[in-house]
């Protein structure tokens, strides 16, 4: 009976939220409400649902003469430039990532130093990747090269936070135990941080390079290189037989990728 009391008193004594539930339920209605007013019907036509069955049916019945074609220049050679392209950035990236990580780490470098890095992490996570490819597409001119130094940027804000974030969870007990041995920061870094962090970080890389993939393609539409031309030349000239080719190889590579990727994450964090 002590105990169906004690409960019942931890009933009674519990904090009300009923208000701010409500409070918080009217905000995230009347929000979706004001969001829904940009939404305009006025384009829409009356042949939306053969434009639709014409997608559909392209998709499922692809070009196989482009579906087939493993010459240079073909459909598989630029997969293989767009997972090339991704493969460089995502290593360039991670080459650039790791010391910026570490002089954003407050716990290894003096604050101000710290302070300084996170913000230019911020910057250059701030800009998009569609951006980015426009801005090297201007200065390279388009093609691979620009999908890289595109892939490399966008690799490099998100990395490093990464980076960051397992840094400042590291047992720091051993880096006392350096310090008291006067070894100097680089050999912290060196015997006492990476081999702790170098699983996470192989891990990371492994998944930046798993959304690369995929953001490769997409640049592809602004002319850095890789597949996403000919995909959004198809889509322009309504050749849906050949967008349906080029998104089947798309998501077998994905679909190997992703496979592999996260037998690897598996395999760094388990062991098995």
């Amino acid at each position: 009976m002590e105990k169906v009391k004690r409960i019942d008193e931890v009933f009674e004594n519990e904090p009300n939220f009923r208000l701010i539930q409500t409070l918080i339920t009217i905000i995230v209605i009347g929000s979706l409400v004001w969001s829904s007013s940009v939404i305009d019907f006025s384009n829409y036509t009356g042949n939306g649902g053969e434009v639709v069955y014409s997608i559909i049916k392209g998709i499922l019945t692809p070009d196989t003469n482009l579906l087939f074609d493993f010459s240079r220049g073909g459909l598989w050679y630029l997969i293989f430039e767009t997972i090339c392209i991704a493969f460089i950035g995502t290593l360039i990236g991670a080459i650039v990532s790791l010391p910026l990580a570490f002089l954003s780490s407050d716990n290894i470098v003096p604050r101000p130093v710290a302070i300084l890095f996170q913000f230019l992490i911020l910057v250059i996570r701030t800009v998009p990747a569609i951006v980015y490819g426009l801005m090297f597409i201007r200065v390279t001119g388009p093609g691979p090269f620009a999908g890289v130094m595109t892939m490399t940027f966008t690799s490099v804000g998100m990395m490093t936070k990464l980076f960051q974030e397992t840094i400042s969870n590291i047992d720091t007990n051993i880096l006392e135990a350096f310090e008291s041995l006067g070894i100097e920061t680089f050999g912290k870094i060196r015997y006492g941080i990476i081999p702790q962090l170098s699983a996470s970080f192989i891990s990371t890389i492994i998944y930046r390079f798993d959304m690369n993939m995929r953001d490769a393609t997409t640049l592809g539409l602004v002319g850095a290189g890789g597949v996403g031309a000919p995909l959004m030349m198809a889509i322009n000239a309504y050749r849906w037989n050949e967008v349906g080719a080029i998104l089947i190889s798309l998501m077998v590579v994905v679909l190997i990728v992703e496979y592999l990727s996260t037998k690897l994450r598996k395999k760094l964090a388990y062991g098995n």
